[in-house]
């Protein structure tokens, strides 16, 4: 309710301080309170021409426009302060009655010559009106995100750059606001290690109002769920939950360095708000209150099958006859140096004859198809061949990423019914994302200190999958995505490079991010 009335604040500010600037500038005060045809008029007064009226029709522009319009405000009234012209442009809603209110009087803009500053100054105003603006736009309207990975393929591309919309869900607000402006996690240039918040003040998750929610088959932006503590040596590569299943936690707490590929890198562990763990980006393949399995590769959910997305890749067994150039085969067909160089270390290193490799259905068809393909076969991996890899890494769940689950995902006010069996799906739920202190005493489940078999979820929960099924740290490696970790909904690529060949790929350029 708080951020409701701050917004309520903001915009009540600001009309109410252009009413009184409206009346020293000889205009009728009421024309404040009237939509658009207000804007028009503060132009006006401001003395700019009619380019400013199409800027405010433009969406993002106009949130640099609009704080564009508060700084020329201050200057009809001969406020060329620096500090009280940055002030304006962060607090508007205050500055604008502050400036209507004072015994300022209005100058037309019009009738006067330009104010002149010096050079140093006219960059400085550009540089703080700039980041105030670009932060106000990154957190509340979108944001480009980089693809890194190839979890995504060939939906979505490595070396692609997604423009995320918050706007689509609604604008969560920042849980941890003192921290580096456009920054994420770390600092530039500190190697991963050196924090670019303080958690000094932490606000509740709230999320503003959105164009809609979440939606199957949806490209979601999200805060890496198993990034709540991690080990700075591996990042989000490699979770500290997963290091610690594998070394302990006291090896894991103690280590100064951890083996990195073929090299020792320093570590500390660091515990992470929600807003500032890894963003990463997966399809939505289950929603809030629904059953999901998967048999043999295929998604069910609620007992129906799902399409896969058409771009959609699985690993696929490819054994070439004898001779063949088969990487001028694989390049050919887009099969990235990544890919195929993990392909020619399982060959090494499984002392097997098949490429295994991601492809499209398309693909595997258009290999087998080429007579310098022996056989393509699916990579389907059965249950039990993971141990306790998967989610929930708990004994009795024998899954694989091709044979996975049943799994109820939780809804916000929805009760589950916990036993000592399913308990390991739901503990991370109860215990982190949603903060209770949760144990198992002489066989009896206490949640808060209270024996219970019950618990009420306060928030949606959603089911995440790569389109690179074979290739994807997804909900079947860590689980549930809360609502609060969710950051935007990636909608159109803008840009793509093709770091293998070093080029351009111009036929991706506003390619839409839906998966069917």
């Amino acid at each position: 309710m708080i951020y409701e009335l701050l917004l309520i604040l903001y915009f009540v500010g600001c009309v109410a301080g252009l009413w009184f600037v409206f009346k020293k500038a000889g205009e009728k005060p009421w024309k404040a309170l009237i939509p658009v045809y207000n804007i028009v008029v503060w132009i006006k007064i401001c003395g700019k021409d009619w380019k400013w009226y199409v800027y405010f029709l433009i969406p993002a522009i106009n949130v640099f426009v609009f704080l564009l319009l508060v700084v020329e405000t201050a200057k009809v009234f001969h406020r060329y302060s620096f500090w009280e012209q940055t002030l304006a442009v962060i607090f508007p809603w205050i500055y604008l009655p502050y400036v209507g209110l004072n015994g300022y009087v209005y100058h037309d803009p019009t009738q006067e010559e330009k104010h002149k500053v010096s050079e140093a100054r006219d960059w400085l105003d550009a540089i703080v009106f700039a980041l105030v603006a670009a932060i106000i736009i990154r957190g509340m309207i979108l944001e480009f995100y980089h693809i890194p990975s190839s979890s995504m393929e060939r939906s979505l591309m490595t070396g692609d750059y997604l423009m995320v919309s918050k706007m689509a869900y609604g604008a969560r607000s920042a849980m941890t606001p003192l921290s580096v402006p456009l920054v994420h996690n770390t600092m530039p240039f500190s190697g991963g290690q050196m924090e670019s918040y303080l958690k000094w003040i932490k606000l509740p998750y709230h999320r503003y109002k959105g164009l809609g929610k979440v939606e199957r088959f949806d490209a979601v932006v999200f805060n890496y769920p198993d990034g709540d503590t991690m080990c700075t040596a591996w990042q989000s590569n490699k979770s500290y939950h997963d290091l610690v299943r594998e070394m302990g936690r006291e090896n894991v707490l103690n280590a100064k360095s951890l083996p990195v590929g073929n090299n020792m890198v320093e570590n500390h562990i660091r515990v992470r708000p929600v807003d500032k763990r890894e963003n990463f980006i997966k399809r939505c393949i289950g929603l809030p209150g629904e059953d999901l399995q998967i048999i043999n590769q295929e998604v069910y959910v609620n007992g129906k099958k799902l399409a896969m997305p058409h771009e959609s890749q699985q690993t696929y067994k490819v054994l070439f006859r004898p001779g063949v150039n088969a990487r001028k085969i694989l390049d050919d067909m887009g099969v990235s140096n990544e890919d195929f160089d993990n392909a020619l270390a399982y060959i090494y290193y499984g002392e097997e004859s098949h490429y295994r490799l991601p492809l499209t259905k398309k693909m595997a068809e258009q290999l087998a198809a080429r007579p310098e393909v022996e056989e393509v076969l699916p990579d389907v991996r059965e249950r039990g061949s993971r141990g306790l890899e998967l989610f929930p890494h708990a004994e009795g769940y024998d899954w694989s990423e091709d044979n996975f689950g049943p799994v109820h995902i939780p809804a916000k006010g929805e009760t589950l019914q916990l036993t000592l069996e399913n308990l390991p799906l739901y503990q991370r739920v109860i215990e982190v994302y949603e903060g209770n202190s949760l144990e198992v005493r002489d066989g009896k489940i206490f949640i808060n200190g209270e024996q219970t078999n019950r618990y009420t979820c306060k928030m949606d929960y959603y089911w995440m999958m790569g389109d690179n099924r074979h290739n994807s740290a997804d909900s079947r490696f860590w689980g549930f995505v809360p609502e609060d970790h969710i950051s935007g909904k990636g909608s159109l690529v803008v840009f793509s490079w093709d770091k293998d060949h070093h080029r351009v790929r111009w036929n991706r350029l506003f390619k839409k991010a839906s998966a069917l």
